[in-house]
């Protein structure tokens, strides 16, 4: 294999997940707003669910989608609320091996210049499991624009220094963080 450029962006293969008791594929505006910002950013599309707020079927698949050699990334939507029933914040803390703290706590930064003190409400988490990123966000739309345009598509670029996750998913090109 030619040696990887650091100024060259590597498509990822990322699964998205939306966590809902009501949408369903057809209703499912964030999980398609999820692929299409993934897709016109140039990464691959591997894998879509929709769950309930089931523990056993949202591990099950993620326990698959972590452990899938084609899955770089995991994109999650729903469930990180304080609703009654959700599960998405405890189920992917305990899966995770290394969180990534600040993800949530920027996404709830920016989400509260939007917000105002309901941003505290969020549980919007991330961090790697079998080596495979996670990010899970709330479900409506803006928060995953947000999410996407703000944090998670600028680090999932290898061009974007000083550092960012390419060097750190299975199977990058990368091997270190830009800059480094």
């Amino acid at each position: 294999m030619a040696k990887a450029k650091l100024n060259q962006f590597y498509a990822l293969k990322l699964a998205v997940m939306t966590i809902s008791d009501s949408r369903s594929a057809e209703s499912d505006t964030s999980g398609d707003l999820l692929a299409n910002l993934c897709q016109q950013a140039g990464h691959i599309v591997a894998a879509r669910a929709i769950h309930k707020n089931n523990i056993a079927a949202i591990t099950t698949t993620l326990n698959q989608w972590s452990q899938d050699e084609n899955i770089q990334v995991i994109l999650i939507n729903g469930g990180t609320g304080f609703a009654a029933g959700n599960c998405t914040v405890s189920t992917v803390s305990a899966l995770i091996d290394t969180p990534i703290p600040g993800f949530g706590e920027l996404f709830r930064q920016l989400s509260f210049a939007e917000l105002g003190s309901a941003a505290m409400q969020s549980g919007a988490l991330a961090g790697f499991a079998n080596h495979s990123l996670i990010f899970a966000m709330p479900g409506s739309g803006g928060a995953c624009r947000l999410a996407m345009e703000q944090l998670i598509l600028p680090q999932l670029d290898s061009r974007t220094g000083p550092c960012n996750f390419v060097a750190h998913v299975k199977n990058s090109p990368l091997n270190s963080c830009n800059g480094a």
